[in-house]
C-alpha cells in the first residue's frame, strides 16, 4: 500500500489559514488596519466598495517597506515582530502572527504600493489567489496602499455565505470603530461607495467617542481612572439612564487591543446592577494597561480573546472602580442653577418663641364614607370620544375620557379553553399600574396592558403598511438627529417602510437626518428618541427572531409606542383597550409570542383557600 500522507501545496495551506483569519470582508479590514497602525502611520484612509465584495483599499502614511520586505510580507509566518518564542509574552504591537497578508492574498486579488521615506521609487506588487503576478518599481507616496479586490473570487462557496451588503458593511464599521476608538492620536477616514462616512481628526479619547457615536455622548460619558500595581484602567462609562436594549457600545481594550471578555463584561454589568431597567445593557469604553507578560493574546487567530494571569483580582478592581465612578458622578447631590426661584429656606428670628406642634382632630371623619364628587368630576362634564391611536398622551388629573358604549357591547364574548366566557367591561380595575383585572364567568381574567397594546398596535400598523394608508403630519420645525454610522445605514435600508408608516426623513450630512414628518396619530413625544428606540428594538428583534424586515420594524414600532407598565389608566381607557384587544385576529398573544392575558379559574382560586 502506498503512502497517503503528503504536504499540502502552499496555495491550499494559505486558503485553509484564510478560513481562520479572513472570515468576511470585515476580517480583512481589521488585519490591514492593524498593519497600518504598526507602521507608525498618523493618517489612515479606508475605502470600501460594495461592502468589501468588490474592493477594500487602505492607504496610510506609515514607514513603508523596502523592495525585499514588500515581497516577504506575503509569505506565510513572515513577521518583523517575533524573533523567538519568548517574544510572544512581550508583545506591544497588533499584528505579529505573519498570516494576515498571506491569507488575504490567497483568496483575493491584491495590489500593494509601498515606499519608504528614504527611497526615490516605491514598489508595486500584484498577487492573485496566492499566485505572484508581478513586482516592479513605481511612483508612490510615502507609506503603503493595499487594495483587496474580489474577495473570495476563487472560493465561490465562501462568497455565497456572505450576508447582505448592509450586514457586511455594519461588520466593517464595527472593526473600524474598534481600531479608531482607541487610537485617537491617529486621523482616520472612511468612505463607502464614494460617500464619506467618517472623517476623524486627531483628538482626545472622549472627543473620538463623540465624533464616532454622535454629539449626544458628550453629556452621557463618565470618566474612569484607576491606577494599581496590577492594572491601570482608564476610559469612560455611559450613565445608567442611557443604557440600551442591545450590547452596542461595549468596548474593552487591553494595551490598546480590542478584546472580548465575558468575565469582565459581567463585572461591569454587576456594578450597574439595580441602576438600569431589566433587559438593558450598559455602555463603556475602557482600556486596561497590563504588563504583556501577564496576558496571552495568542490563543485565537483573530487575537480578540485574551487570557489574564490575574483575572480574579482585575475583576474585583474593575467592579469597584465602575461602582465608585457611578456613585461619584451620578448619585451625588446637584444644584439646578437654571431654576430662577429662590431656595425655600425658612427664616426664624432669634427672639421668636418656639411653639410646640399641635394636632387637629376631626371627630366626625369616617374613612368608610367616600368623599363627595365635585361637579367638575361628574360624568356629564367629561370629554367624549374614542381614545386616539396609542393612548400614550398624558391626561391631567382633572381630565378623563368618557366612552359611550352601547349596552349590547358592554359584554364581550371571548374564547378560552374552548369555553365561551362573558366579560363584563363595566367591572374592571388596574393592578399595580400594570395589569387590568376583571371577573369573567369562569373566574378572573388578568390582562398585561403593555403586551395587549403591543398586539393592538402591531395589527393596526401591519394593516397600515400593507394598504399604504400611513398618513404623515409635517413638523413645523424639523428635528435633527445624529445616528451611529451603522444605524444610519439601517435607516437608509428601512426608509421605504418608515415612509409607509408615516415617517418623513431627509439626509442632512454624514450620518445625520432630519425628521420632517411623523405619523399623524403618533403620541406627543420626542421624535428623535422614538426613532432611536425603534431602531434599538428592531436590531434586537432581528437578533432574537427569524423574521422578515417588515415584521421586525412593525414589532419595534409597536413596542415603542405601546403604553408602559407603570402608567395609570382610567376606567374608560381600560374599556377601550379590552374592546380593541378582542377585535384583533390573535388577541391572546403579543407580537413576540408572549401571552397577553391569563384566566384564573374558580377552581384554582378555591384551591388557594384549602
Amino acid at each position: 500500500m502506498s503512502d497517503i500522507i503528503h504536504l499540502l501545496p502552499d496555495a491550499v495551506a494559505n486558503q485553509i489559514a484564510a478560513g481562520e483569519v479572513v472570515q468576511r470582508p470585515a476580517s480583512a479590514v481589521k488585519e490591514l488596519l492593524e498593519n497600518s497602525i504598526d507602521s507608525g502611520a498618523s493618517f489612515i484612509q479606508l475605502i470600501i466598495k460594495d461592502a468589501g465584495r468588490t474592493s477594500i483599499q487602505i492607504i496610510d502614511n506609515g514607514c513603508g517597506m523596502s523592495v525585499t520586505d514588500a515581497r516577504m510580507s506575503f509569505e506565510r509566518h513572515a513577521t518583523s515582530k517575533i524573533q523567538e518564542a519568548t517574544d510572544l509574552f512581550s508583545i506591544h504591537t497588533l499584528g505579529f502572527r505573519g498570516e494576515a497578508l498571506a491569507s488575504i492574498a490567497s483568496v483575493a486579488q491584491v495590489e500593494m504600493k509601498t515606499r519608504r521615506l528614504e527611497d526615490e521609487l516605491g514598489t508595486l506588487i500584484l498577487i492573485e489567489g496566492a499566485l505572484f503576478k508581478s513586482q516592479e518599481p513605481c511612483a508612490s507616496e510615502t507609506g503603503t496602499s493595499i487594495t483587496v479586490k474580489n474577495l473570495f473570487f476563487n472560493i465561490p462557496a465562501r462568497r455565497n455565505f456572505l450576508k447582505s451588503n448592509t450586514i457586511e458593511f455594519s461588520k466593517i464599521l464595527d472593526e473600524f470603530n474598534r481600531v479608531a476608538l482607541i487610537y485617537p492620536d491617529i486621523a482616520f477616514s472612511l468612505f463607502n461607495n464614494g460617500k464619506p462616512v467618517f472623517q476623524l481628526p486627531k483628538s482626545s479619547f472622549k472627543q473620538r467617542i463623540v465624533n464616532i457615536f454622535g454629539s449626544i455622548y458628550n453629556e452621557r460619558l463618565l470618566p474612569v481612572e484607576q491606577e494599581t500595581g496590577l492594572v491601570s484602567i482608564n476610559g469612560f462609562i455611559v450613565k445608567p439612564e442611557y443604557s440600551r436594549k442591545t450590547k452596542g457600545e461595549q468596548y474593552l481594550f487591553v494595551n490598546k487591543r480590542f478584546i472580548k471578555h465575558a468575565y469582565f463584561n459581567h463585572a461591569i454589568e454587576d456594578a450597574f446592577h439595580e441602576l438600569m431597567p431589566d433587559g438593558t445593557y450598559p455602555g463603556y469604553f475602557l482600556n486596561f494597561n497590563v504588563d504583556p507578560a501577564n496576558i496571552d493574546v495568542n490563543i485565537h487567530p483573530t487575537k480578540t480573546e485574551v487570557n489574564f494571569l490575574d483575572s480574579k483580582y482585575i475583576y474585583s478592581i474593575l467592579k469597584s472602580t465602575v461602582r465608585q465612578c457611578i456613585g461619584k458622578f451620578t448619585l451625588s447631590p446637584t444644584l439646578d442653577f437654571d431654576n430662577e426661584a429662590p431656595f425655600d429656606i425658612p427664616y426664624f428670628p432669634k427672639d421668636k418663641p418656639v411653639v410646640s406642634p399641635s394636632i387637629t382632630l376631626k371627630p366626625d371623619y369616617n374613612p368608610f364614607n367616600p368623599p363627595a364628587r365635585s361637579s367638575s368630576e361628574s360624568p356629564d362634564n367629561r370629554l367624549q370620544g374614542r381614545l386616539p391611536y396609542s393612548f400614550v398622551t398624558e391626561l391631567n388629573d382633572e381630565q378623563t375620557i368618557k366612552l359611550e358604549i352601547p349596552e349590547q357591547q358592554q359584554r364581550i364574548e371571548i374564547e378560552s379553553d374552548n369555553e365561551s366566557t362573558q366579560l363584563d367591561v363595566n367591572n374592571i380595575f388596574q393592578l399595580h399600574y400594570r395589569y387590568i383585572v376583571t371577573p369573567v364567568k369562569s373566574g378572573l381574567m388578568i390582562i398585561d396592558q403593555q403586551l395587549a397594546h403591543e398586539r393592538i398596535l402591531f395589527e393596526r400598523l401591519m394593516d397600515t403598511i400593507e394598504n399604504h394608508r400611513g398618513a404623515s403630519q409635517q413638523l413645523l420645525f424639523p428635528t435633527p438627529v445624529d445616528f451611529l454610522a451603522s444605524d444610519a445605514e439601517l435607516v437608509r435600508e428601512l426608509k421605504p417602510e418608515l415612509h409607509l408608516l408615516g415617517f418623513d426623513l431627509k439626509e442632512d450630512g454624514i450620518n445625520r437626518f432630519e425628521i420632517v414628518g411623523i405619523p399623524a396619530q403618533m403620541p406627543n413625544e420626542d421624535p428623535a428618541r422614538l426613532i432611536e428606540g425603534i431602531l434599538e428594538s428592531y436590531k434586537s428583534n432581528m437578533l432574537d427572531y427569524r423574521i422578515d424586515r417588515r415584521s421586525g420594524l412593525i414589532r419595534a414600532m409597536a413596542r415603542n409606542l405601546a403604553i408602559r407598565s407603570g402608567k395609570k389608566l382610567q376606567t374608560e381607557e381600560m374599556q377601550v383597550l379590552i374592546d380593541e384587544l378582542f377585535a384583533c385576529s390573535l388577541p391572546d398573544k403579543s407580537p413576540a409570542g408572549r401571552s397577553t392575558l391569563s384566566i384564573i379559574t374558580i377552581d384554582e382560586l378555591s384551591k388557594q383557600f384549602k
